[in-house]
């Protein structure tokens, strides 16, 4: 007789669904959480066992590191050095969707996988209240990349979990649709210049206002995403050309999407593709909040019906515009 197969869990946000999530934690297993962003794959980021378990789940490369999720700044600074620059943003932007790339301590027990084998650690604090009680509950830094297979869509809600990690050992603590839809920013302050690894929850307007607020307006934002060092040795997660990427083949800008093709459209549709089918709109509004927030649950919707490509109409180049155009630039790269 067969043994029974390995079903992801899922568990309610109720106080006995955290505890027993932060004693799985402990244990070393994986425990999938939402966060104001995206859904992560979390792992005591201390136990590099537990880490690797997240590498294998994934299938993605060891040289692409992780995040470590902590309750409060007060947790971070035992994990890395902080610079005024980067004091004054964890003020202004935590708990909530900024990741800061810090040289970590050298007492700082996260694991060397966790960093792919950098001196620096990306931390952030994140604005969810059941990610929040479950950090608090298990008293540990814990490492979580988006709950996905590597290089595919983020999860949005705790079904896409379930349905991505059918077949293993992962828990999945329900928390209902994520609110920003998109990864957290990713910054790093090198040489006096700050650098947006990957745009995410936080624009780099909001940055700028952020950083004139603490009268450091003479900091330069760097005009590119990437310090200068090894393309292929990335410092911070989501930097790799291919990434959140649907099964179907990925056309950008499309005003009218080329016959057969799914359409994921943004704003008025033009009276050309009125009529395409299948058809999302990520905001018929126009409304760039609304359209983050649908991002990678409409791909994977359009990717669901097997459609061999979706055309996705033109996104606006501003504010929360240069975050969804980044993933949709990677999703549409070469793989």
């Amino acid at each position: 007789m067969s043994p029974n197969p390995i079903r992801p869990e899922s568990l309610p946000n109720d106080a006995a669904g955290l505890a027993e999530a932060a004693a799985r934690l402990k244990a070393g297993r994986l425990v999938a959480f939402p966060t104001e962003t995206v859904y992560g794959l979390g792992a005591d980021a201390t136990d590099g066992a537990a880490v690797a378990r997240i590498y294998a789940a994934k299938g993605r490369p060891t040289f692409n590191p992780l995040i470590a999720h902590v309750a409060d700044t007060a947790a971070a600074e035992r994990l890395v050095r902080m610079d005024p620059v980067s004091r004054h943003l964890a003020a202004a932007f935590w708990p909530g969707p900024l990741t800061l790339v810090l040289p970590r301590r050298p007492d700082c027990p996260v694991s060397d996988l966790v960093t792919a084998g950098l001196d620096t650690l990306a931390v952030r604090v994140p604005d969810h209240p059941v990610a929040q009680a479950l950090l608090a509950a298990a008293g540990l830094p814990v490492a979580a990349p988006s709950a996905n297979r590597s290089g595919r869509i983020s999860p949005t809600d705790a079904a896409h979990v379930l349905a991505e990690f059918a077949g293993q050992d992962v828990t999945v603590v329900d928390g209902g649709p994520t609110r920003v839809g998109l990864e957290s920013t990713i910054v790093h302050v090198t040489n006096g210049v700050l650098h947006i690894l990957r745009p995410g929850g936080v624009t780099r307007e909001a940055l700028v206002a952020a950083l004139a607020r603490a009268g450091l307006s003479a900091v330069p934002i760097a005009a590119s995403q990437e310090p200068s060092g090894d393309p292929d040795r990335p410092l911070a997660p989501g930097m790799l050309l291919s990434h959140y990427a649907p099964a179907a083949r990925v056309l950008l800008d499309q005003t009218v999407p080329p016959a057969g093709a799914a359409f994921l459209a943004f704003g008025p549709v033009d009276p050309g593709a009125a009529h395409a089918r299948p058809m999302l709109n990520l905001s018929p509004a126009g409304d760039l909040a609304e359209a983050a927030a649908n991002l990678f649950r409409h791909l994977r919707a359009l990717d669901a019906t097997g459609a061999a490509v979706i055309a996705v109409a033109p996104i606006p180049d501003q504010g929360l515009g240069a975050a969804i155009r980044d993933r949709l630039g990677r999703a549409a790269a070469a793989r």
